[in-house]
């Protein structure tokens, strides 16, 4: 019966895998409905919890015993559901989001979705201070990835949808399908590759405008339009920002020691004691229950100076900081998202207040310095300032504070990333022993893409077969782990050496299906090297299936540590390119240049040199090499010889003095002419019936300040060890000074006794 449910789904999802774009932007727009009523959902949840509460504590005599009885219960309840059945639903939620992102191609268990709702309406529901757009995000990109996953999408597109599932949560929290996107792009991906926008924006939009439809305006954060009526406003708004980064250190702080502080064995002891501090916190000052929103939506409304006195907003604004690091320490479920903008709102009140009495120049609007003090303030605590931007723009519908919001929120993130370098969402992360590269330089494999290097798997083994036959492929191909591969259902697992212990050993009485690790970590040939290699360090692997593009399923390749060593070779001969590239458009427009020809002397150093390896002066590019009636249009790796005749194009002067360095008649004069005694890479082969032909590396003799980074044996690249065995003819990379390389060279071409 399975079997058959499973070929019907597959006849369904085969058109969906081919007709490209439009089918795959039809699935964002799906995403964005399911996730906007999952919102939906979510709210209307938390608030039949709160009610249930109210109810409650009518029951029993009093709203804040009810509380003192329920929060623990509701947070062990909570706890309890994550630890039994789905433990990613514990927490913020948008940590996982990312972390599935980075680490296993965007794959989120379709469970956690129904429990997340679950574990955030008794933790939110009955008190707990924390906001529901992390779990949002989470419960977002579950169905983003449930939704791609089982429609038989690539990589790529399940890493889009997964994203566009967390950007339409957040769109549809607030309305604000713009800063969904944002988010979408800034924190949960790390970057804004254009190949995931189309489909982020179709889905926020599409889940705001569900969620709205739904549950209405009432449930949605909005302000009062605000302006700036004096520009020397500017200047409180930049000392706001920078109270914003203290505050949020502070904050960072709180929730770090919360979450990894040990209280007892007994796990389920955390909950019940956090709940029983939050209680107890709310007894002094109801306000930091919940999510606070409904605070919030008074305080950033205010056109003109409130009643309420900034000691009184300062107490709780650090009720509400150390509520919530107890609610997200206490292994419930809730974000920081909202608790930040509370937080923010009142430290721009409370700023307010204080100094509105010594202010004369203009009249200050509370409501404003609270926008701006929520939005510095969030973005200090997630670093994301566009997103704490875009989304104060959608809440008030007005452009009025665009200044003060761009200077408090960049200084805001500036001094936080020196004060504290990691983010809320960072900070969990870490915590686990992962962490996520947010680069903004271009990493040199970033410029390869796992196609380029990766080939088929060697080898490839069935679910049926033993371990015991495993191991003879392991014994016969050298190889350390190979992909599990179904007739019917494709790439289902991978099977290593660890595996193989784990299950006892090579036995002929355990089948592959039974030791194998399923749904392993996967690339698609579009994926950058630099990628592959961030999930295999973040997971202690040495090896990830490569699969087709429109099919997961489809095993594409193999890629290990030596592909990595191809791809590094690969994308140094790109660089060489681009740096020709590069100094021929320099050469072209320098003045005085002109085309020269210069002919390599018989017996240079030159004769028999990569072109790359020659110390060609500043300001000279070589155009051409004439090779007797051959002109061949070189690169770094051209190899010249003696007769060649290089075209240059060099500015007046400049060729006699490649003449001269062409001229060098050994090699101590070369080196003097390139810099000396600087290491560097260098090619040697190994001469063959020499001493170390046949010899392990560790039995040959390499003088110190030499280090051996490859070898290249035909078309394979080997990246070596101790025990790797050299053989006549291989080819090594190695890194050193010089003298090194000579000393090296020397010991090489020795005979064996």
């Amino acid at each position: 019966m399975v079997d058959m449910l499973r070929r019907i789904w597959d006849r369904l999802a085969t058109p969906i895998r081919q007709r490209g774009a439009a089918v795959f932007l039809t699935l964002a727009v799906i995403v964005g409905a399911v996730v906007g009523v999952a919102a939906a959902g979510l709210i209307v949840a938390v608030e039949l919890m709160g009610d249930l509460m109210v109810w409650f504590g009518d029951r029993i005599g009093g709203e804040r015993i009810a509380i003192l009885i329920a929060l623990p219960l509701g947070l062990l309840g909570a706890w309890w559901v994550a630890h039994r059945f789905a433990p990613e639903t514990a927490g913020d939620g948008v940590p996982e989001a990312a972390e599935a992102l980075a680490l296993r191609s965007g794959y989120i268990p379709t469970r956690a979705a129904p429990l997340k709702i679950v574990t955030t309406a008794l933790t939110i529901g009955t008190g707990g201070s924390a906001g529901r757009e992390g779990p949002i995000v989470q419960i977002g990109g579950s169905i983003g990835s449930s939704i791609a996953r089982h429609t038989g999408l690539g990589e790529d597109r399940i890493r889009s949808l997964v994203a566009a599932g967390a950007g339409a949560a957040i769109g549809a929290s607030f309305n604000a399908p713009i800063a969904g996107m944002l988010f979408a792009m800034e924190v949960i991906l790390g970057n804004f590759a254009i190949r995931h926008l189309n489909a982020v924006i179709l889905a926020s939009v599409t889940a705001a405008v569900t969620t709205r439809s739904i549950v209405g305006e009432d449930l949605i954060l909005r302000a009062l339009p605000h302006q700036v009526r004096d520009g020397r406003e500017l200047f409180l708004y930049a000392a706001l920002g920078v109270i914003a980064a203290l505050v949020a250190w502070i904050f960072l702080k709180l929730i770090d020691r919360s979450e990894s502080l040990t209280i007892s064995k007994a796990k389920w002891m955390r909950p019940l004691v956090w709940g029983f501090a939050i209680a107890a916190i709310a007894w002094a000052e109801p306000e930091v229950l919940g999510t606070g929103q409904t605070f919030v939506k008074s305080l950033v409304n205010q056109v003109s100076a409130d009643s309420m006195l900034w000691t009184t907003l300062l107490f709780i604004g650090g009720a509400k900081l150390v509520a919530t690091a107890l609610t997200l320490g206490s292994g419930g479920s809730g974000g920081a998202f909202m608790p930040s903008l509370f937080i923010g709102a009142v430290l721009g009140s409370a700023f307010i207040d204080i100094v509105a009495p010594f202010w004369s120049f203009s009249v200050l609007e509370p409501g404003a310095f609270a926008v701006v003090g929520m939005a510095a303030t969030f973005a200090a605590v997630a670093r994301a300032p566009l997103t704490s931007i875009l989304i104060v723009f959608e809440i008030t519908q007005d452009y009025g504070l665009v200044l003060p919001l761009m200077l408090a929120t960049s200084l805001a993130t500036f001094l936080a990333d020196r004060i504290h370098p990691l983010s809320v969402y960072s900070m969990v992360l870490e915590r686990r022993g992962v962490r996520l590269s947010r680069r903004s330089e271009v990493d040199l494999l970033d410029t390869i893409r796992v196609g380029d290097v990766v080939s088929a798997s060697p080898a490839v083994v069935t679910p049926t077969m033993t371990i015991d036959e495993v191991q003879s492929v392991f014994d016969d191909t050298r190889l350390h782990g190979v992909p599990v591969v179904d007739p019917v259902r494709g790439l289902v697992g991978i099977i290593t050496v660890t595996d193989i212990l784990r299950a006892g050993g090579p036995s002929p009485h355990v089948r592959v299906e039974d030791a194998m690790t399923p749904r392993p970590v996967t690339a698609s040939p579009s994926t950058p090297v630099s990628v592959v290699l961030q999930r295999m360090a973040s997971l202690g692997i040495g090896r990830v299936p490569v699969v087709s593009e429109d099919d997961p399923t489809v095993l594409v390749g193999l890629f290990r540590r030596e592909d990595a060593v191809n791809a590094y070779h690969q994308a140094l001969g790109q660089e060489v390119h681009h740096d020709l590239d590069r100094a021929r458009l320099q050469a072209r427009i320098a003045p005085g240049t002109d085309f020269h020809e210069v002919k390599v002397p018989s017996g240079s150093v030159a004769d028999g040199r990569r072109l790359k390896e020659i110390p060609l002066p500043g300001g000279v590019t070589v155009v051409s090499v004439l090779r007797g009636t051959q002109v061949l249009v070189p690169d770094g790796n051209t190899r010249l010889t003696a007769g060649d005749v290089l075209t240059v194009f060099a500015r007046q002067g400049l060729q006699e003095q490649l003449l001269e360095r062409m001229h060098a008649d050994d090699t101590a004069e070369l080196e003097a002419v390139i810099g000396g005694d600087q290491a560097r890479f260098f090619d040697l082969e190994v001469p063959v019936d020499s001493v170390a032909d046949g010899r392990p590396i560790r039995e040959v003799a390499i003088p110190g300040g030499c280090t051996v980074v490859s070898v290249r044996r035909g078309d394979e690249v080997i990246v070596p060890d101790g025990s790797t065995v050299l053989a006549g003819g291989d080819v090594l990379t190695v890194f050193a000074k010089p003298e090194s390389r000579r000393v090296f060279v020397e010991r090489l071409k020795a005979e064996r006794d």
